[in-house]
């Protein structure tokens, strides 16, 4: 299995930004689907961006949509979250899926946790008022 470690998670005004950093093996990051997922307390786990790396396509919540955005740097997967809202706060985690599985939508939505095998420990965001 891979080894994922998010780090950047803070606490923040509404309408700021913060960005998030997902740190993968070499093993783990290559031709993976890796997708940032949160959860507030009470809530289900939901994906909030994914991208393939490599190919580097990306695929977002509408949630999120124009306000998020992943990319993909050495080893390291990001997510960039601009305009952030109290609806925002949660802990967030990057998952992988095995190699070579597909990232595309499924029914127009992203792929749920049950399809990611590799976790990372989380970092909290929290957005206030």
């Amino acid at each position: 299995q891979g080894h994922l470690v998010e780090s950047g998670g803070d606490s923040v005004q509404a309408g700021g930004s913060l960005r998030l950093s997902c740190a993968a093996s070499e093993d783990t990051y290559s031709s993976t689907c890796i997708t940032w997922f949160r959860q507030a307390p009470g809530k289900e786990r939901e994906a909030v961006a994914s991208i393939y790396t490599g190919l580097k396509s990306a695929y977002y919540a509408d949630s999120v949509k124009g306000r998020f955005t992943i990319s993909q740097g050495q080893n390291m997967v990001y997510l960039q979250m601009n305009n952030l809202k109290l609806e925002d706060t949660a802990m967030y985690y990057c998952a992988a899926r095995r190699k070579f599985a597909p990232c595309g939508l499924v029914n127009s939505r992203l792929r749920g946790p049950a399809d990611f095998s590799d976790w990372g420990q989380g970092t909290q965001v929290t957005v206030s008022s």
